[in-house]
Parts: C-alpha cells; sequence; structure tokens
C-alpha cells in the first residue's frame, strides 16, 4: 500500500495536469490541401481533439517549473537558438511587459513537441492544423470565401499582435479560437515542405514556393493566403525560435 500511494499521486497530478487546458473535438473529413501539396487528391483526416486557445506564457511557466532543463539558461542549443524565450525577464518570470494570457512564443519545436508531451498530447500534423484552419465560424471550409481570405491577409500586415491575449480572435465552426490573428504555429511535420536553394531547380514545388515567387503563381486570395503559411514554415528549423510564433496540442481521439 505504502509503494502504491506515491503512484496513485503522480497519476492524480498528471490528470489534473492534462486537463487543465480544454480541447476541441475535431470530426474526422476530408479536404484538398494548398500549396504543399503533392497531388490535388483529397487528405484525409481522422477525427482527433485540439487545444481551443494556443499555449500561453502562464501555461508554459507552470512547465519549466515541473521541467526546469527547458529554462533559458539551460537549455541546449542544439535544441533552441538564442532568441529561446528572449522575451522573458528571467529563467521563471515572463515579466510585466508580457501578459499572462498572451500566447508563449520564442519557443523551438523541439520544446514545444516537449511540453505537449508531457501532458500526454501532440503537435498536430500540418494536415489537421490546415483542416482546421480553414473554418469560419459557420463554415467547415471557408476557404473561397473573400471576407475570410481578407482577414487573414490583413492579419499578416498587424504589427504585435502575439503581445494580444488568446481568445480574441474568432470563434470557428470547430470552437477553436485564434487560428488566424494571433500567432503562426508549430506543427509536428513543418518541415515536410522543404525549401531551399538547392533544391529550386529541381522540384517544380520548391521553386513555386520559394521566397516570394511563389506569389506568382497564387492567382486568389485564398491561394496566397495559403503560400505565406507554407513559405514560412519551409523557412524554419526545428531549433529556430520567432516572436510571433507559438503553439498549441493536439491529441488523438481513443
Amino acid at each position: 500500500m505504502k509503494n502504491f500511494l506515491p503512484i496513485f499521486l503522480f497519476l492524480i497530478t498528471a490528470s489534473l495536469w492534462s486537463q487543465v487546458v480544454k480541447m476541441a473535438s475535431i470530426e474526422g473529413g476530408t479536404f484538398v490541401p494548398l500549396y504543399g501539396a503533392t497531388s490535388k487528391k483529397p487528405v484525409q483526416v481522422d477525427a482527433f481533439s485540439l487545444d481551443i486557445y494556443p499555449v500561453t506564457n502562464t501555461q508554459f511557466l507552470k512547465f519549466l517549473k515541473k521541467y526546469p532543463e527547458n529554462s533559458r539558461s539551460r537549455m541546449k542549443g542544439i535544441f533552441a537558438d538564442k532568441s529561446y524565450l528572449s522575451q522573458w525577464e528571467s529563467d521563471f518570470n515572463y515579466g510585466a511587459a508580457n501578459l499572462s494570457s498572451a500566447p508563449v512564443t520564442n519557443v523551438s519545436w523541439f520544446t514545444a513537441k516537449k511540453y505537449c508531451e508531457c501532458q500526454g498530447k501532440r503537435l498536430p500534423t500540418m494536415d489537421e492544423w490546415e483542416y482546421v484552419a480553414m473554418a469560419d465560424e459557420k463554415r467547415i471550409d471557408a476557404r473561397t470565401k473573400e471576407s475570410f481570405n481578407n482577414y487573414i491577409l490583413s492579419w499578416y500586415e498587424k504589427p504585435k499582435t502575439y503581445a494580444n491575449p488568446v481568445g480574441r480572435t474568432f470563434k470557428n465552426y470547430w470552437g477553436v479560437y485564434d487560428m488566424h490573428g494571433l500567432v503562426w504555429e508549430w506543427t509536428a511535420d513543418f518541415n515536410s515542405v522543404f525549401l531551399s536553394g538547392e533544391s529550386r531547380k529541381d522540384k517544380d514545388t520548391d521553386r513555386n514556393l520559394f521566397c516570394g515567387s511563389g506569389s506568382v503563381n497564387a492567382t486568389d486570395l485564398m491561394n496566397y493566403a495559403a503560400f505565406m503559411r507554407y513559405a514560412f514554415r519551409g523557412s524554419l528549423k526545428a531549433r529556430f525560435t520567432t516572436k510571433n510564433l507559438g503553439f498549441r496540442c493536439a491529441k488523438d481521439k481513443k
């Protein structure tokens, strides 16, 4: 009995930790991805759950206190570059200038992945993220709506949206906030579309996506908005951190 008690308490604590964040239930379905797709065939997305909001400074601070090896001063360079949490005042203080309810940014793919795994979750795949992100308030797929795409593109032009609190953008069809209008977000397979100077001559996909050349083929707002996302993802490496890049977690449905 004495040996069982610590294990029981650990399970209870882990369960409470994983239940802090509300998740939306996403039904499975198919959709045709835009930029980054190798074919125009529909992609199957299985049912899964997704965090309603991006991970906040407060939530990430709790994670760091529990797993201090991921703090700024102890982070190894192979897992995050020098900008890792550079906006924070110290290892365990995000500072008065950073809202507790604002999304945590300047976090590498490695640490975002670790955070989700410590909650029994994972990062969403790129197809899962795009599937949820194509919804507006009423439609599962609003990508052909001019007003929806204008909203996305107008956000691209706004400065410092990463400093805003989560949950201030619209609630989409699935009950998820901030897919557009707050921060860019890591996906598990962000590098499934590679952009490199060497590969531009080898594949049409890479040539079309590299830097600004892809916008030539983005004949409408929908394609251009998607191009910007794929181009941004393709410029990243797992250890990179930027002030407008955050993340949220996903979970398989049993």
